[in-house]
């Protein structure tokens, strides 16, 4: 893939963070979304600073920037500068070569949550796995900008998918931009379903028990029933090459503004 097409999937993504309400209000110019260059690993593409209406919700592939594993710019379009945070992105792929993209937002429950010490927890289908464990958090409010603060969020990340910033919202990771995306998504949703419970109930609410989550490995064995055999196709042609279809979600929101 050329610089520009991958400039075109970042920009993208982080349209959709914007779209389905994460980077909106007062955070509309918050939140970056990035990706490692698959044909050189040691560089990423990531929103960038300085468009004349800086918010996600217009992010163009002129408004993005291509950094090495030092938070460098590499590439970039005019005046355009890295995100503040590019540091974080940038220890994150140091760290984590199974990491190929980045959601970053300030995501609003995710950041209540995270300073009440309420733990997010299975409440809802979306996201389950991102929430089955506690997640980990980095226990800072300020920007994450300096070399030391990017490697403390990295090793802290460990081997999860999302780490809460207390205060600040969340950074998801995926092999996808998409699988990114939902993920912040999808966390935020466990975070917003949360925050009713303990709205509702208080502070010790009930949980979806262990025993039911298990329930979910029962899907396993639906391309075994016969009324599923046109997804036992549809998983052939992908195993022979055909692209994957994207997921609702994200393309639905992907074509909201272009």
């Amino acid at each position: 893939m050329t610089y520009e097409h991958l400039k075109e999937l970042v920009a993208e993504a982080n349209r959709v963070l914007a779209n389905v309400g994460l980077s909106t209000g007062a955070i509309a110019g918050h939140g970056h979304a990035s990706m490692r260059i698959p044909e050189q690993p040691d560089r990423f593409v990531m929103k960038g600073r300085g468009a004349v209406i800086d918010v996600l919700a217009k992010a163009t592939a002129d408004d993005m920037v291509i950094c090495d594993m030092n938070a460098f710019t590499v590439e970039r379009s005019g005046s355009t500068t890295p995100a503040f945070e590019v540091m974080m992105h940038a220890c994150i792929y140091r760290t984590h070569p199974e990491v190929q993209c980045i959601a970053h937002t300030h995501a609003r429950y995710c950041a209540v949550l995270s300073v009440l010490q309420n733990p997010i927890v299975p409440m809802c289908q979306e996201g389950i796995p991102l929430v089955r464990k506690p997640l980990p958090v980095y226990p800072h409010v300020a920007p994450v900008i300096t070399e030391d603060e990017g490697m403390k969020v990295a090793r802290l990340l460990g081997d999860s998918k999302a780490i809460l910033l207390e205060g600040h919202g969340a950074t998801t990771t995926g092999a996808t931009l998409e699988e990114a995306v939902m993920n912040m998504i999808n966390l935020e949703e466990q975070a917003k379903m949360n925050w009713y419970a303990r709205c509702a109930a208080g502070p010790y609410y009930r949980r979806i028990p262990e025993e039911n989550l298990d329930e979910l490995s029962n899907l396993r064995i639906a391309p075994a029933l016969p009324h599923f055999k046109d997804l036992l196709a549809e998983n052939a042609a992908m195993e022979q090459g055909q692209p994957r279809r994207r997921g609702g979600v994200f393309a639905y929101y992907s074509e909201m503004n272009g």
